[in-house]
């Protein structure tokens, strides 16, 4: 085994979860190469992300062309999709060392030559005022909206931007996409869940919309713009003692009854 060992410098005590890491897989003769989030390479054919989720977010996005698995080790906030705060780092790497995990393909969404394993979220260039918003499907107009914006959200992207929009939460692995709208100026607008293989087509009253993938910094487009499914998918590595469930109820508190006073 070989493994890219990837870090976020922006993220405050990457430093010591990095020499952990880099000690444990040397005590444990295992080849490995260290790159900086910015300055990605392909050398292993495994991968350890040691950052938050943004940061795992792009290195599976970057790894997805070579269907190289990606397992984070959380030093961020919430940590949604990585295995392990900084305090497990070595049951982590041995888990993976002894082959103790599973993989997950994810799909991912592309436009304008953009993926985004989260969403796509649209929105009018003006921050101050909404905008309106054309949804057509396969070519077929579906609906109109005013709203703040739109996200196009993939299963894995349900639980983040989506879900504190009001939209479902979607097992991860289905193959679907979630039409999410953000503060519509209606009663009656709710989400859309469609099959991952239709074309989603998104006008707008404004000559230009803003586009941001994952979170990124969004540019501003001419619109219409297309999003479909993704050539490639990106490929997560999980500890088998972990799942969707628990991972719902231990981070969202999902299905929690409220604490009595």
């Amino acid at each position: 085994m070989k493994i890219n060992v990837i870090y976020n410098k922006d993220i405050t005590g990457y430093q010591k979860v990095l020499a952990e890491t880099e000690d444990i897989l040397n005590s444990n003769k295992i080849e490995f190469l260290t790159f900086e989030l910015s300055e990605m390479q392909t050398y292993g054919d495994f991968t350890l992300v040691i950052g938050g989720d943004g940061t795992l977010l792009k290195a599976a996005r970057f790894y997805a062309k070579d269907s190289i698995p990606v397992l984070g080790i959380n030093i961020g906030r919430l940590g949604f999709l990585s295995q392990s705060g900084s305090n497990g780092t070595e049951s982590v790497i041995n888990a993976v060392i002894n082959n103790k995990y599973v993989l997950e393909e994810r799909l991912m969404l592309s436009s304008c030559d953009t993926t985004a394993l989260n969403d796509f979220v649209i929105k009018g260039c003006n921050p101050a005022r909404t905008s309106k918003f054309y949804l057509e499907i396969n070519g077929k107009c579906v609906c109109d909206y005013i709203a703040d914006g739109l996200i196009i959200s993939t299963p894995t992207g349900s639980t983040a931007y989506g879900l504190s929009a009001g939209g479902p939460v979607i097992y991860p692995t289905l193959e679907a996409v979630t039409i999410v709208p953000i503060c519509p100026h209606t009663l009656n607008a709710r989400p859309l869940v469609v099959p991952s293989d239709e074309i989603i087509t998104i006008t707008a009253s404004d000559k230009m919309i803003s586009i941001s993938a994952d979170g990124t910094e969004p540019a501003q487009i001419k619109a219409p713009i297309n999003i479909k499914a993704a050539g490639k998918k990106a490929v997560l590595a999980f500890l088998q003692k972990e799942g969707f469930y628990s991972v719902l109820r231990n981070k969202l508190h999902w299905g929690i009854s409220p604490r009595p006073y």
